[in-house]
């Protein structure tokens, strides 16, 4: 995960709901060359269809996807956001920590959006890398910016300039920014004004009242303009539903 791929609305690339990888482009028309899978759209939503379910179902072994749904998942995510989880679900102790430090408050926010608590610790979690690669200011001052929201015009607040990565729209490029990002003075301040950017902003309405559907919200965000990351409410909705899973395991 790069450090602040996600802010306040901008244009998104294209989806993997909407664009295939080369990879996945490859397997699919190979299956159709052989009469087996029907015409490349049909195939691809059928792709789309099975990796939806496997990552609704928390993931796990991927070895029970077809070979496209493989290559799919593989290209859909080429950071791996469950990198601090094991095979078996548990949590790092680091990862542990920095969820009981932000508990008090994935709860009060949780509760004015209408979300389950574990949904919005896993998008803090994505956004700061678990809070090991926090927005800081010139001076080194961490900026308690966990969800990477931008400074526009209207912000009264302090700002911290910090390097992000952006994916252009129509081709999905890959490219390195410096832009201004809000700075609170604690973490209780940091998302009080997240929950307040979701519940102003109407293109994030579909996000809201989603309750423990990790999907929606995540899906409600990307659609609102919330990331450019093309594979972002992929990467939201499978740690979210994994925290979920441990979180009903405890």
């Amino acid at each position: 995960m790069r450090q602040a791929d996600f802010a306040t609305p901008r244009a998104m690339a294209a989806t993997p709901s909407t664009a295939a990888t080369s990879a996945v482009q490859s397997n699919m028309r190979a299956t159709d060359a052989t009469g087996a899978g029907g015409n490349f759209s049909s195939v691809f939503r059928q792709v789309q269809g099975e990796v939806a379910r496997f990552i609704e179902q928390g993931g796990g072994n991927a070895t029970s996807l077809s070979p496209q749904g493989r290559a799919y998942l593989e290209q859909s995510q080429p950071v791996n956001v469950l990198g601090s989880i094991n095979q078996g679900g548990e949590i790092g102790e680091v990862q542990q920590q920095f969820l009981a430090s932000i508990k008090p408050w994935t709860e009060e926010t949780g509760a004015r959006l209408g979300v389950a608590p574990e949904i919005v610790a896993a998008h803090a979690a994505l956004e700061s890398g678990w809070g090991q690669r926090p927005l800081r200011q010139g001076t080194g001052t961490d900026t308690n910016n966990l969800f990477g929201i931008k400074a526009g015009g209207k912000w009264q607040g302090d700002v911290a300039s910090n390097v992000t990565t952006e994916y252009e729209a129509g081709s999905g490029a890959a490219l390195k920014k410096t832009e201004r990002f809000r700075s609170y003075p604690d973490q209780a301040s940091a998302f009080r004004d997240y929950a307040q950017v979701l519940l102003d902003n109407p293109r994030y309405r579909a996000a809201l009242n989603t309750g423990a559907d990790a999907g929606a919200f995540a899906q409600g965000l990307a659609r609102g303009g919330y990331a450019t990351d093309p594979n972002y409410a992929t990467k939201l909705t499978q740690l979210a539903t994994r925290l979920q899973r441990t979180a009903a395991a405890d």
